[in-house]
């Protein structure tokens, strides 16, 4: 460790760091690490569906027509493929449009329009309503949040899941507090995955809001990085033992499986839930994109079909993670300037950086060429309080991309960390 050198060692590691820097600002690099895309070569895993489900094949299993209206529930042999991956029942399960973000966004709306199952009046009527943010957390669940102008407030993400000792005081004392977010399995960007025990919590305990929504996004169900299949706790079935079954809304998709633009998406929920939402998007929508439905339900074939898909994923990101997480060890390793999390599964890794430095790490990255998600993103409103967390996405770029991106990133990190130790001496 290097956090009890000095001032001596300190400037000559300085000095190192910035003539690597000024190296690599010679260069010209156009790097990206910003968001967590699938590559080229993991769509290609999908092109399959391109020619599916062919001419004259627009029947589902029960006869349906796919090309005409109707269907709000979506095809069923699709949902008999992801209701066990996403634990909720067939009955219970709705496909839809082409993300699980479009359905967060509209299972919000709803709440905020139309009076939930257990609600006395819609959640627009009842003053001003807060939601409870994991943090580090997801950025596009916040602006959820931001968007409707609802207060968020952070909870810490431990390495079960969210401090329960904080939400559980939180939702039994507060009734405007109307729900969580929640990734429960490589939760982005930490790839946390939930305890038994805070499933369990979260399924039972009191909360002063009868209309309170755990929005469950199981966005990384299937998306292992290594040999074991993580499993979670059934939030919902839990939930319904309890007698807490409106308390949960399940949402996944096959954005992240086969083509992330045209993917589908799904919703899960008590049967009080699915009527209310069924009630409400009647009102838009006379069905799905029932065909795209049938070319996924035919190319995926079943649970164990999805698996089967989702390790040729694994085949082509795995050694992505692997070289980011060697590249971090080399470069940062004993250090003391950075920490990092060594997720099983997920599209991103977590690089926690002195407190103070994450700005200015990104900043000096952007000044070489090197994109990364800006630091606070992984918080409400992009205030991350103490400055120190940055994402790593490694799937979108190319391997060579990757390291030297990953490389980059690990000089101004030294760069910006001893210039800090330097000033502190």
């Amino acid at each position: 460790m290097t956090t009890d050198l000095g001032a001596q060692d300190l400037t000559a590691l300085l000095d190192s760091a910035r003539q690597d820097y000024s190296e690599l600002a010679g260069r010209g690099l156009k790097l990206d690490l910003t968001r967590g895309k699938p590559a080229a070569d993991q769509l290609d895993l999908a092109d399959e569906l391109l020619t599916l489900p062919g001419a004259a094949t627009f029947k589902a299993a029960d006869g349906t027509d796919t090309r005409n209206y109707g269907g709000l529930n979506g095809l069923q042999e699709l949902r008999e493929i992801f209701a066990p991956v996403l634990q909720v029942p067939v009955a219970q399960l709705l496909a839809a449009g082409n993300s699980s973000l479009e359905l967060m966004h509209d299972a919000f709306v709803q709440a905020l329009l139309s009076k939930l199952p257990g609600a006395q009046e819609r959640w627009v009527d009842q003053g001003p309503i807060k939601f409870l943010a994991p943090v580090p957390g997801y950025d596009r669940h916040f602006s959820i949040c931001e968007r409707f102008g609802i207060e968020m407030i952070p909870v810490p993400l431990t390495e079960s899941g969210p401090d329960m000792e904080v939400v559980t005081r939180l939702v039994a004392e507060d009734a405007s507090i109307k729900g969580i977010w929640a990734i429960p399995k490589y939760s982005n960007p930490t790839g946390t995955v939930y305890s038994d025990e805070t499933v369990r919590q979260l399924a039972e305990m009191p909360t002063a809001a009868p209309d309170f929504r755990i929005f469950w996004d199981n966005a990384y169900a299937v998306h292992h990085l290594t040999d074991e299949r993580v499993e979670i706790a059934d939030l919902l079935g839990l939930a319904t033992a309890a007698g807490h079954a409106d308390r949960v809304f399940v949402f996944g998709s096959t954005s992240k499986i086969t083509f992330a633009g045209a993917g589908v998406g799904f919703f899960g929920a008590s049967e009080a839930n699915i009527k209310w939402w069924l009630s409400n998007l009647g009102k838009r929508s006379i069905g799905p994109d029932k065909i795209n439905q049938l070319r996924h339900a035919t190319f995926l074939g079943d649970a164990e079909g999805v698996f089967a898909h989702m390790e040729k994923h694994r085949a082509l990101i795995g050694p992505k993670f692997d070289a980011t997480l060697r590249i971090l060890g080399e470069q940062l390793g004993g250090t003391g300037l950075a920490t990092w999390t060594e997720p099983k599964g997920g599209y991103f890794i977590t690089l926690t950086v002195p407190e103070g430095c994450a700005t200015d790490v990104v900043a000096r990255a952007a000044e070489i060429g090197v994109v990364l998600t800006p630091a606070g993103a992984t918080h409400p409103l992009g205030q991350d309080p103490a400055d120190s967390v940055i994402r790593i996405a490694p799937t979108f770029p190319t391997q060579e991309d990757l390291e030297a991106a990953v490389h980059a990133l690990a000089t101004c990190v030294k760069l910006v960390g001893y210039e800090q130790r330097l000033k502190q001496q």
